[in-house]
């Protein structure tokens, strides 16, 4: 059999979905026979290990130039960015953990006909890394609503509480007056700026809805999922907390629209679809009361297909709101271009939008469906979530300064998700692993979950894997543990920053520390006294200045 040569060769030999035409219909008969199917995949990887190395890489030159412009770059970076930050963005990655965030790179670079392993995502560009703690006042595997209240509004809360201290009690309404904090996107509206909210998921939804609501329950989106208490008690739901609570946000842009709608109404986009219908028992139609509270002379427009929202003469536009789907977006392996805009289409619009007021801005950037991908177990479809997320934050840094834009890429949480099985360099980052297991004799992915749905017996064994389309965008990966919906892992979260004052994100944080240092950094909130003092200096700290020369000499 002739393999070809060069990488060429590698990327049709190791990647079914590039494989020459001979070669996929070699491995499309060998998959009538199951065994044969997952012994010619190992065979493949076996092949592949020894001739992945680029040539470049096997010179010792090349790692120790690479480790030596590192360095000239960290040493460069001991000169501050002390600058006032005009301009806040925080990009918010929904249970992007750790291990998210390597196969999203892995993914991004064999996306782009790379191996995976060398490419860099945006995020990774960020010159100050941290962790964050990720627990709830309550919760040692916290949930994305606790988590937003605390790097929203700088206060750690119980888990499945929104806008509150640890004071109230999840479902109890009768606990929350009094115990309302407040958000970075507040402080930053009374300050001056402009603020905005882009998510994938409805704008109701857990992480935007920390930085407007204050609710004993993340999920009464609108008054038709809250309890007669509650109702009774004068809590409001989270759709009218939108409206009313900071009237004058001026991007907001996601799904959700079924909550701004009475009972039955029928959806705009999918009419004969009971489950898009308006949630709402009040009557109201909160997008007319959110156009309605607008100040007289101000232009608020509302979108819910994507060429209205990118044909908008952003210029004659004051208040944006964009609702897309009845509920979350549409994953973006499946979005329809017609009428769902992409994530960074969306921040594209909405950093337009906010640059035209001359104090700055503060946004909010959601990829709010990476969770929802990895509590269905389909880390494809998680994965790309990632990648488009990180599209983002590369569009936004384009369309920014560093010098007066600091942006923060974090998580909320992590998953039970991980990689492993002693992969080549390049295996296809939701392929197999290059080994069957030496107890049931099975193959396996790479791609495993603790646990979750795809945990499945087939005549009282491991489900073999090379009998499945486990390339699918919807294939559930095996877990563990059986389970309807995976779950949220415990451990620390990356936290990547760029920009000024970027560097006081170092180390290992609590979560709330992070509204309370970016606030710090653009003088809003409470924590102004140093605004006033002298510009803060940019000069360099003490450096081994000596060395720094000898460095750059060698």
């Amino acid at each position: 059999m002739g393999w070809g040569h060069g990488r060429a060769a590698r990327t049709w030999m190791c990647d079914g979905t590039h494989m020459q035409p001979g070669y996929s219909s070699l491995l499309a008969a060998l998959a009538q026979h199951r065994r044969m199917k997952a012994l010619f995949v190992l065979l493949l990887a076996q092949l592949c290990s020894a001739s992945l190395v680029p040539e470049r890489e096997k010179d010792p030159e090349y790692w120790r130039r690479q480790a030596q412009e590192t360095l000239r770059n960290a040493l460069r970076l001991q000169r501050l960015n002390q600058n006032v930050a005009k301009n806040l963005i925080l990009f918010l990655g929904d249970g992007m953990g750790v291990s998210t965030v390597t196969a999203a790179r892995i993914l991004k670079g064999q996306l782009q006909h790379g191996q995976g392993e060398e490419s860099l995502l945006e995020m990774d560009k960020f010159p100050f890394v941290a962790l964050a703690k990720t627990y709830n006042t309550n919760a040692q595997v916290p949930d994305s609503a606790g988590t937003a209240t605390a790097y929203l509004c700088g206060v750690k809360a119980n888990e499945g509480t929104l806008g509150v201290s640890a004071g109230v009690t999840r479902d109890r309404c009768n606990t929350t007056k009094g115990q309302e904090v407040t958000s970075i996107l507040r402080w930053a509206k009374e300050a001056g700026k402009a603020v905005g909210i882009v998510t994938t998921t409805r704008v109701t939804h857990a992480t935007p809805s920390a930085a407007y609501a204050h609710s004993a329950n993340r999920d009464w989106y609108s008054d038709g999922e809250m309890p007669p208490d509650a109702l009774e008690g004068g809590c409001k739901d989270i759709a009218r907390q939108l409206v009313e609570n900071i009237p004058d946000i001026e991007v907001i842009l996601g799904g959700g629209r079924k909550y701004m709608y009475p009972k039955n109404v029928t959806d705009v986009e999918y009419p004969h679809e009971e489950k898009h219908r308006g949630t709402r028992l009040d009557g109201r139609n909160l997008v007319q009361a959110w156009k309605e509270a607008k100040p007289h002379g101000k232009v608020a427009e509302y979108v819910w297909r994507r060429r209205e929202l990118l044909a908008l003469n952003l210029s004659r536009v004051d208040f944006l709101l964009g609702l897309f789907e009845p509920g979350d977006m549409v994953y973006e392996l499946d979005r329809n271009n017609e009428t769902d805009p992409s994530l960074s289409e969306m921040v594209s619009v909405a950093i337009k939008m906010l640059q035209k007021n001359p104090r700055g801005f503060f946004l909010l950037v959601e990829g709010g469906r990476i969770d929802h991908g990895h509590h269905e177990g389909k880390a494809k479809q998680a994965l790309h979530e990632a990648v488009e997320l990180d599209r983002a934050i590369g569009l936004a840094s384009r369309l920014t300064s560093a010098q007066d834009t600091l942006s923060v890429v974090t998580a909320d949480h992590s998953h039970v998700f991980t990689f492993g099985g002693y992969t080549p360099r390049g295996n296809p980052i939701c392929g197999l692993a290059p080994m069957q297991s030496d107890v049931d004799r099975k193959p396996f992915t790479s791609i495993l979950y603790g646990n979750g749905p795809g945990y499945k017996i087939v005549a009282g064994e491991r489900e073999n894997v090379s009998a499945v389309d486990f390339a699918h965008a919807d294939y559930q990966a095996q877990s563990a543990v059986p389970l309807r919906q995976e779950t949220h892992g415990g451990e620390d979260v990356a936290v990547f920053a760029r920009g000024p004052m970027a560097h006081l994100l170092h180390g290992v944080h609590e979560q709330n520390y992070i509204p309370h240092a970016m606030a710090y950094a653009a003088c809003i909130g409470s924590n102004r006294g140093h605004c006033n003092a002298a510009p803060r200096p940019t000069t360099p700290l003490l450096l081994p200045v000596l060395g720094l020369l000898l460095l750059l000499l060698c």
